[in-house]
């Protein structure tokens, strides 16, 4: 069995996720109660591959909220991600991905130092980030999309905002192995991951992000803040293709200008006969047809009976790795979200 954790994009949000879903009680509830609500399981998923087989699945939702980040509500979000983990171990789910900010939390705060919750000793290999699918899906998005907008790749200026994240170092590995990318912009706050990251392509320049988005052909962003991102669309090139790869997904409602195209990035399409449903309530376009590359992941991995971490710590996915699983998604019917 296959698990997903997630979390809503807002209080409002979840206030009103709440009451669709059966949970008066909580919605009407300010932070404070989400902060103490107990991690639930609101779904139940079958999903039939294009080879036939069928697997199940279970929801997790965490009842983290991205404000808890923005008022340093840190214990309870680091509360949030652990507990959640333990209920999805403790209902037997096989392998599960930590899915929006979960698997940052996880990361940034060090939770794995922490084994034991309650009565549950953590097993960590039963948990995935789905960050390789992600990365893997995010490329080809690049490689598909930016053709259908007339952008030679073999002289485009691609700006990857959040480089030496987990995703984002990833992008940068495979575009430099894959794809004859003209020139690669390195954005990110930390200057000596920077450098490594730069050392290790043996390519790529570091820049700020005010410095280079005038510059960008395609601009890839993968740095996820509870509060999203500001980009003042006048600086952008006439025609540019812009990845939202972050979590939550705004610059679609932001960006509003002729010839700068945004893509919901990160996300599969699919014709497969997927049960369920929570994708209707997590502000997925075509919820029947759509869902989130790292959630897919936790999919591939119970029909392949890969129960691993096969995404697991910050800048360790490696360009086989995401061959792999972009082996497995082609073929049990996944394809990345194009314009």
């Amino acid at each position: 069995m296959f698990g997903l954790i997630g979390h809503l994009t807002s209080l409002e949000h979840a206030q009103a996720v709440a009451k669709e879903l059966g949970y008066p009680e909580y919605a009407d509830q300010g932070i404070d109660f989400w902060c103490s609500a107990p991690p639930q399981i609101v779904d139940t998923i079958r999903v039939t591959s294009i080879t036939g087989q069928t697997i199940e699945g279970k929801y997790v939702e965490s009842c983290f909220l991205p404000e808890m980040l923005a008022a340093r509500r840190i214990k309870a979000a680091t509360r949030k991600v652990i507990n959640a983990m333990a209920h999805a171990q403790k209902h037997g789910i096989d392998i599960t991905a930590l899915g929006g900010f979960s698997s940052i939390i996880f990361e940034n705060f060090n939770l794995e130092q922490i084994k034991q919750v309650r009565n549950v000793l953590l097993d960590f290999k039963r948990f995935t980030t789905g960050n390789t699918h992600t990365a893997y899906i995010i490329c080809r998005q690049i490689e598909l999309a930016a053709p259908k907008l007339g952008i030679d790749l073999s002289s485009a200026t691609v700006a990857v905002c959040g480089a030496t994240g987990d995703i984002g170092s990833a992008i940068c590995r495979w575009l430099n192995t894959h794809t004859d990318v003209a020139d690669l912009l390195l954005i990110a706050r930390n200057q000596e991951r920077l450098q490594a990251l730069q050392d290790e392509l043996g390519r790529g320049k570091i820049m700020d992000l005010t410095d280079a988005l005038p510059l960008a052909d395609i601009i890839v962003w993968v740095a996820s803040m509870p509060k999203g991102v500001e980009i003042d669309p006048t600086v952008l090139k006439p025609c540019c293709l812009l990845i939202d790869g972050g979590y939550p997904k705004n610059l679609s409602s932001r960006i509003q200008r002729r010839g700068v195209h945004v893509l919901n990035g990160g996300i599969v399409e699919h014709s497969l006969d997927i049960d369920w449903k929570i994708m209707q309530i997590v502000n997925m376009d075509v919820p029947a047809r759509q869902l989130f590359a790292c959630f897919a992941e936790s999919m591939l991995l119970e029909f392949e009976k890969w129960h691993t971490n096969f995404s697991w710590g910050r800048n360790r996915i490696t360009v086989e790795k995401m061959e792999q699983i972009g082996a497995v998604s082609v073929k049990h019917g996944f394809r990345p979200l194009l314009i």
